[in-house]
């Protein structure tokens, strides 16, 4: 089957490429875009064909020299089209500089500017399509690896975020194992934890565990060595975390001085051009989105007084970036009071951790039960955001009570702006556990850019609509 794949992408690309080029000289010679034919100049299809073939032979070699069939998890599909694009442009500088030397005026240059622009167009649509056909693979477990992850410190959780935030690279964390007592025995949300180290050779065979990632520091090294040749022997990929992993949760940072590699580690918090950047958007959004929806906001609070007494707009107390407290602006969902009656309904909550949720919620009102399905009641956050207490995407502020019992490593969250929206809400919302949500809100502060932003925001949209996770 591996042999098969090799082979297949290349001839696929090949008769692509052939085809690109085919429809490049009907639209120079036949179609005649942009330039007419001048009299004598008109060549058939046949006179292309040897130069055609020679430019798919050239591609195909400069595609692979660059690593395009190379299998990359995690490659995006800007990469895979830029390597396209670099193998045409190079493969096309070739076959005109012989054609120049050969016959200078018999072949049209321009046909080959066509030529390139649809073999890009072509063989990028094609992988577009085949990492949608994966995505659903994957969705349905077929091609994914099964991983045990060994050690639940700081670089295993590292490892556990990544792999819950990237569901693309095609992995799927079984569980993992780790001596500490406690860790060894506690849960990481959907992870679950089989004990110690000495329960990893069972895993495997139970489990059917296709690869083993090793956080264990250097200083274990007789036990990583020990572990790998059990994994070699049961037939199963070991695979280490770097010891540099050790120093932070962040990625780490590869700088060159002259051919000396340079390792550091990248900050946790985001830097001050990009804090920057995040505050003008929020603010230009905000005010945007609040000039066209005042007249739903006055909708909602009407409705809400008319429903049931108490005011429209609920105030909470919650906490901040690096700790500090706020009021957050949320429209009334709930009877007035409801605050007062969560010690009463404390064994009905459904939410883990410090959490507390429950899908029927009793003290939900009818116009309430909208808002949450639909998530306006978060709407008058907005005000928070022009405020500066908040942002568009970020984790989701906590209460002073729940985060008094987060865990170390789960007070990372707090490091950034808290936000309307994230990556757990647009990742399962309130079907997450908590610890999950705590995995995808530190892989997005490590791995925070603009462009995730606004992939977040424009994943919330149907999010919102289909009212999944909202309760």
């Amino acid at each position: 089957m591996k042999r098969v794949n090799r082979w297949a992408w290349p001839a696929l690309d090949a008769v692509l490429i052939l085809a690109a080029s085919a429809l490049a000289w009907y639209m120079r010679y036949e179609a005649e875009l942009f330039r007419s034919v001048e009299p004598g100049f008109y060549n058939p299809l046949s006179a292309y064909l040897g130069l055609f073939s020679g430019l798919t032979v050239i591609f195909l070699f400069v595609l692979a020299a660059n690593g395009g069939y190379t299998p990359r998890r995690g490659s995006s599909l800007i990469s895979e089209i830029a390597r396209v694009g670099n193998a045409a442009l190079v493969s096309i500088v070739i076959i005109v500089a012989i054609t120049f030397g050969l016959r200078p005026l018999a072949y049209s240059r321009l046909l080959f500017f066509y030529g390139g622009v649809l073999i890009v167009c072509l063989l990028g649509a094609a992988r577009a399509i085949r990492r949608q056909i994966e995505a659903r693979l994957r969705q349905r477990g077929v091609g994914v690896q099964r991983v045990l992850i060994v050690g639940a410190g700081e670089v295993g959780r590292a490892v556990m975020r990544t792999m819950v935030a990237r569901p693309d690279l095609g992995y799927s964390v079984v569980g993992f194992v780790d001596d500490d007592p406690v860790k060894g025995k506690t849960d990481i949300g959907r992870f679950r934890a089989f004990g110690g180290l000495d329960c990893v050779e069972s895993v495997i065979e139970t489990e059917r565990v296709d690869e083993v990632i090793i956080t264990l520091p250097w200083m274990y090294q007789r036990k990583i060595t020990a572990l790998a040749s059990t994994c070699e022997r049961r037939g199963v990929r070991p695979r280490v975390v770097p010891d540099i992993f050790q120093l932070s949760l962040s990625r780490v940072d590869v700088d060159d001085l002259g051919g000396i590699p340079l390792i550091g580690v990248k900050e946790h918090n985001l830097p001050g051009s990009a804090r920057v950047i995040k505050r003008i958007v929020d603010i230009v959004l905000t005010a945007m989105l609040l000039l066209v929806l005042w007249p739903l906001f006055l909708i909602v609070a009407i409705a809400i007084r008319l429903d049931s007494p108490g005011p429209a707009l609920f105030l909470q107390t919650r906490v901040g970036q690096d700790g500090k407290l706020f009021k957050v602006f949320k429209f009334r969902s709930m009877q007035h009071g409801a605050e007062e009656q969560v010690p009463a309904l404390s064994e009905m909550n459904e939410a883990s951790g410090p959490l507390f949720k429950i899908k029927g919620d009793p003290r939900r009102t009818r116009v309430g039960r909208l808002l949450r399905r639909t998530s306006i009641d978060e709407f008058p956050q907005l005000i928070n955001v022009l405020r500066g207490e908040m942002s568009w995407v970020g984790p989701r502020p906590g209460l002073p009570s729940e985060v008094e019992k987060y865990e170390p490593w789960q007070r990372q969250r707090l490091d950034v702006p808290q936000g309307i929206t994230g990556l757990p809400q647009v990742s399962g919302r309130s079907d997450l556990t908590f610890d999950e949500q705590c995995l995808l809100d530190i892989y997005y502060i490590e791995n925070w850019s603009l462009s995730l932003d606004l992939t977040i925001l424009l994943r919330t949209i149907p999010q919102v609509l289909s009212g999944k996770g909202a309760y």
